[in-house]
């Protein structure tokens, strides 16, 4: 997708004001952050002692971008780091991928069960200006009609500037299966916190945006 296409769909913050019959004066109002389809990231963070030491591969964070893949149709920028189970790792993780990379989307997998070392979710919360408790409801409840395990998953899904976060299960299957349930509200969810206007296959992923009035 090219960058005039991709600005075009920013221009809902036109003011368009007529002076005279043939004198319309347009006054663009351009965001702080550049409005640039190749500057689209999206940090892909999995968290595993084993992969981070190299003694399991990464499948979870490969599958995330498989799915990203498949999913959107704007051209866009991974950024993909394995990290332990330490929650300062996390965390600071976190805000990189979100204040420095400026990732509009990071999506973590791996972490969230009860176990002791699980601090996937603590992590999150801790770099969270807000908290999208719907996320974490609806992923719960779609995993809970494959598996009753699933009410044994913490993940959460939070903003922190303008970055939205979202903590995934660590099995592919699973991954899938969340994403699939919450993708559809993730793009204007980035919409209204000023982040890239990201789009979807609609043969892959029905996107939802409320119509303008």
């Amino acid at each position: 997708m090219s960058n005039k296409s991709c600005l075009s769909r920013h221009l809902e913050n036109v003011k368009i004001k007529t002076v005279g019959i043939n004198d319309v004066n347009i006054l663009i109002q351009i965001r702080d952050q550049k409005v640039n389809c190749m500057s689209i990231k999206i940090g892909i963070v999995t968290v595993s002692d084993r992969a981070s030491r190299g003694e399991y591969e990464d499948l979870g964070g490969p599958a995330i971008r498989e799915w990203l893949n498949e999913a959107l149709s704007i051209e866009w920028q991974a950024v993909p780091i394995v990290v332990p189970d330490e929650q300062s790792q996390i965390e600071q993780t976190l805000k990189n991928l979100c204040d420095n990379e400026h990732c509009c989307l990071v999506v973590t997998t791996g972490g969230t069960g009860p176990a002791k070392r699980d601090v996937t979710p603590e992590a999150t919360e801790a770099v969270a200006d807000k908290i999208m408790d719907g996320f974490g409801e609806l992923m719960r409840s779609v995993s809970l009609q494959f598996v009753p395990t699933a009410i044994l998953s913490r993940q959460i899904a939070v903003i922190r500037g303008n970055s939205l976060i979202i903590n995934l299960p660590g099995k592919p299957s699973a991954i899938s299966d969340c994403l699939n349930a919450v993708f559809p509200a993730v793009p204007y969810c980035i919409d209204l916190i000023d982040g890239p206007f990201l789009e979807a296959d609609p043969d892959v992923i029905k996107v939802f945006r409320p119509k303008q009035k």
